[in-house]
């Protein structure tokens, strides 16, 4: 069981490492590429960043890959089975893509059908869906078709659904980390808990995926110095969707049932596959709930379902008042909740702790949600104990003092930057300010300083 372990830890550790060192050098070429679009008005960014991070994840998923197929459990993965050869085979097609969609752009439609063509490709090579588990009918198998077409939609709606996602620094990277990271533990339990050898690859893949985030999230937390752009998202979607579909469509449940003792235990261990029927919606509920969710909103107004707006989750958590880097923290949340819970309930999904843990922590991360909605302050006696901003002699300091000592009293108090202006979402464009109204701004109260624009004389 060591062994294994190891194995996994080294492969994860060199494709990390491969993807991080090979980022600093990717950015430089992107700058030197052009490969720096100009700021949309549905970005939140305020300059012009490279793009084209997916070439060193690329890279990583490559170099980890090869040292895999070197290593003595994890080699038998290669030799077994053709999942590998066909991850690498699509992983490459959708990263060609991105990569050309960074640099020129490509149309909406095209980059649709590079998505189906490298899903294809990988159905192609053996990497495909033969049979469903379903409550209550048992195993259905699935004909050539049904199971190439499923596969296709499986693989094209998880690479769309990070896509979408990555709309802040470091949260299409983190998020995905998160749920390979629960992935893991699901597929190594079934591969050495259970002795099912089919889902090694799914293993492989998922220790390959957190090594490819994990070497990428350092340049890219905010502020970020390098965007994945499509040529990432793509890629790491259609890493994720490859290892779910190995594990949901090639996994025998009749096997299963044999290794934990009876149906009623299998049924309980498969609870990931088929609740939802398809792993990937389960591990990133929260993408693909901001996936359905754009669709709905924009052929509601009469727009393209892949017409860029400002409505995304992550749009809405700056929109309430969130810093970028909380808004992000939330999303990280509610992914490792979902996905660790999932996973946790397959587990022991007769305990009733469990249930209500997930209860419990979806209440915090509620109340997490509104909490810019709530501004407390502390009294007088025990300001000494807590951070400026929560001070009412701070924030009356950066209220009332003007110039330079309110700008300074604002930024003690925590109201600087990007924060101090309430409700209002980073990126976008502020109104001036006139001399001697910053203690209105600081208050994060835009009526205040309508009020005061009004009333005050121009200098």
């Amino acid at each position: 069981m060591g062994q294994p372990v190891r194995e996994y830890l080294l492969t994860l550790c060199v494709t990390a490492a491969v993807t991080y060192l090979l980022t600093g050098p990717v950015r430089k070429f992107a700058i030197v590429a052009g490969a720096m679009p100009e700021i949309r008005a549905r970005d939140v960014h305020r300059e012009p960043t490279p793009r084209l991070g997916g070439i060193a994840m690329f890279g990583g998923l490559c170099a980890g890959l090869l040292v895999a197929a070197h290593l003595s459990n994890l080699g038998k993965v290669f030799e077994l089975g053709s999942e590998p050869r066909a991850l690498l085979s699509g992983a490459g097609l959708i990263w060609i893509l991105g990569v050309l969609d960074d640099k020129w752009g490509v149309d909406a439609l095209v980059k649709l059908g590079g998505q189906m063509i490298a899903a294809g490709v990988m159905v192609l090579q053996g990497l495909t869906i033969l049979w469903i588990p379903v409550p209550g009918v048992g195993t259905v198998s699935l004909t050539s078709m049904q199971g190439t077409l499923l596969t296709v939609a499986l693989v094209v709606i998880t690479i769309n659904a990070v896509n979408f996602v990555d709309g802040l620094d470091g949260l299409a990277s983190g998020m995905v980390c998160i749920a390979a990271a629960a992935f893991f533990l699901y597929a190594y339990r079934l591969w050495f808990g259970h002795n099912v050898e089919a889902a090694a690859p799914a293993t492989l893949f998922a220790a390959v995926l957190m090594g490819m985030c994990l070497g990428f999230l350092p340049h890219n937390m905010h502020p970020a110095r390098i965007f994945m752009g499509d040529s990432g998202s793509m890629l790491i979607g259609l890493v994720l969707a490859a290892g779910a579909i190995s594990i949901t469509g090639q996994v025998d449940p009749d096997l299963l049932y044999q290794q934990v003792g009876g149906e009623r235990n299998a049924v309980q261990t498969m609870v990931p596959v088929y609740i939802p029927l398809l792993l990937p919606l389960t591990v990133i509920a929260v993408p693909v709930a901001d996936l359905l969710l754009a669709i709905v909103r924009r052929t509601w107004n009469g727009q393209s379902p892949f017409a860029a707006d400002r409505g995304h989750l992550h749009h809405r958590l700056l929109e309430l008042g969130h810093s970028h880097s909380r808004a992000v923290l939330i999303m990280y949340f509610w992914s490792a909740l979902i996905g660790f819970g999932t996973v946790a309930y397959s587990v022991h999904s007769a305990s009733v702790w469990i249930v209500l843990l997930i209860v419990a922590l979806s209440a915090v991360g509620l109340v997490l949600l509104l909490l810019p909605r709530f501004k407390p302050r502390a009294p007088r006696w025990a300001e000494s104990f807590v951070p400026p901003r929560y001070r009412r002699r701070a924030v009356a300091a950066a209220a009332g003092a003007p110039g330079p000592a309110g700008a300074a009293a604002a930024e003690a108090a925590g109201l600087h930057g990007a924060t101090a202006v309430g409700p209002q979402a980073e990126g976008e464009e502020r109104e001036p300010v006139p001399a001697g109204l910053h203690g209105a701004t600081a208050i994060g109260d835009r009526s205040r300083f309508t009020h005061a624009r009004k009333i005050s004389s121009p200098r």
